[in-house]
């Protein structure tokens, strides 16, 4: 169950976690949120490469835990080695979520304390499955038909369908991320539908901000 955090327009800034499973089109929406209406977003996968980066101390780790052979010949993460192992290993995922999860939530919350927009958007595949929720106070889920999901995750990452059902079955249900949002957008149709979806939200979420109590 989600537990997100209260908002009070007089004193905090309003913080959107926006989530959805593979292929729903998280990244695209943010785009949009950012590059129309000037939104600052806080990507929790650019974070998770950030605490990754060679010198890091959990890139020692993951090297020491799994081996020389998750790193590059240039020192850095071999990714798509990492993500094949955790998608087939359920201890492998859940020891590097217990070492990464920290790392990332402690330098989110930092950025999404100094954000200047009117209020701030923070995208995580991962919102609804660990403790992230409590780093914001509404949770925004971008919804679209599985087939669909499918279809656009192996177009983009040349990935088998099959493959990618498979990284499904390890995320949270369509149906238990929609029952956790607050807000929902149905990415399912033109590009000119998805950007007046985030354009009424965008209202939405300023005319919170400026609501007094």
């Amino acid at each position: 169950m989600k537990n997100t955090i209260p908002f009070s327009p007089a004193t905090d800034k309003l913080k959107i976690g926006l989530t959805g499973g593979i292929g729903s089109g998280k990244s695209l929406v943010s785009d949009i949120f950012q590059q129309q209406h000037d939104i600052t977003v806080i990507d929790a996968d650019l974070l998770a490469r950030e605490v990754v980066m060679p010198g890091q101390p959990a890139l020692e780790k993951i090297a020491g835990h799994f081996g020389d052979a998750i790193l590059q010949t240039d020192g850095f993460l071999d990714r798509r080695t990492l993500r094949d192992i955790i998608f087939t290993a359920p201890a492998a995922k859940e020891w590097l979520e217990q070492l990464l999860h920290p790392l990332i939530n402690q330098r989110a919350a930092a950025q999404l304390e100094i954000v200047e927009s009117p209020y701030a958007i923070f995208t995580s595949p991962l919102l609804l499955e660990g403790t992230q929720t409590r780093l914001v106070n509404r949770v925004l889920v971008i919804d679209a038909p599985e087939a669909m999901q499918i279809a656009r995750a192996s177009l983009r990452d040349g990935s088998t369908g099959e493959k990618i059902q498979r990284i499904m079955a390890t995320q949270l249900s369509r149906e238990e991320r929609l029952a956790q949002a607050d807000d929902i957008i149905h990415n399912h149709g033109t590009l000119t539908d998805l950007q007046q979806q985030v354009a009424q939200l965008h209202e939405f979420y300023v005319s919170l901000v400026q609501e007094q109590f």
